[in-house]
């Protein structure tokens, strides 16, 4: 199931966009604020108290920033795909190289705990579902190729479960855990209050977005 769910989440979020193509925002915003909610609550109620009491000699803190600060850098090639905040009108007709690496690799990086938080897997899917469907109906608005898109899609669903293979294979990696994991709830942090306050119009809240933003709230404490 740690593989299995990063990877399915974005293959259905691409074919649900594919077959559904909704043309209002409204209902998508309101799953990514949940996906976010849901997100940053896993990562505050058990990835940070984990790292803060499995072994002091590290600076947590510092990690923690390293990892904002670096998803931030990732943000600048691709433009805040990682959510949902994709704009644009111009054509797309070859493979956008910056956004697809930059895109993959914060994939990557978002599986290497979930070895040991296997409720992470759930988190990630939550939030790659909605991003994949709004990566696919702007590429599609874009002109890019469905077999393009297809192949687009393919690496981004397959990175996560990369990132918990080679953090469960490779020796150095392990050592390195609580590091590596500090970094990842700075990128988790970042991009789930992120979507949360970029999923209402003039960063105002309705009713709805509450409700679900409580609601992914409830869910990540029930796991």
């Amino acid at each position: 199931m740690n593989y299995i769910l990063p990877l399915l989440s974005v293959l259905l979020g691409f074919g649900a966009a594919l077959w559904w193509q909704p043309q209002g925002k409204k209902n998508l915003k309101l799953l990514l604020a949940f996906s976010g909610s849901f997100l940053l609550s896993l990562t505050v109620i058990n990835l940070l108290p984990e790292v803060y009491t499995k072994d002091t000699r590290t600076h947590v803190g510092l990690f923690i920033m390293v990892g904002i600060v670096f998803q931030i850098m990732l943000e600048f090639f691709s433009k805040g795909a990682e959510h949902g905040h994709v704009h644009g009108h111009e054509k797309i007709q070859t493979m956008p190289w910056s956004l697809f690496i930059s895109l993959c690799l914060h994939a990557l990086l978002e599986g290497f705990p979930v070895g040991h938080h296997q409720h992470l897997a759930f988190g990630i899917a939550v939030h790659h579902f909605p991003i994949a469907m709004i990566l696919t109906l702007f590429f599609l608005k874009a002109g890019m190729s469905k077999k393009l898109l297809l192949l687009f899609m393919i690496g981004f669903a397959l990175m996560t479960p990369f990132g918990t293979v080679l953090a469960d294979a490779v020796p150095v990696l392990k050592g390195y855990y609580q590091e590596i994991t500090a970094v990842v709830i700075g990128i988790l942090f970042h991009i789930s209050s992120t979507i949360i306050f970029e999923s209402s119009e003039g960063h105002k809240f309705n009713v709805a977005k509450i409700t679900v933003i409580i609601f992914g709230v409830i869910m990540a404490s029930l796991l």
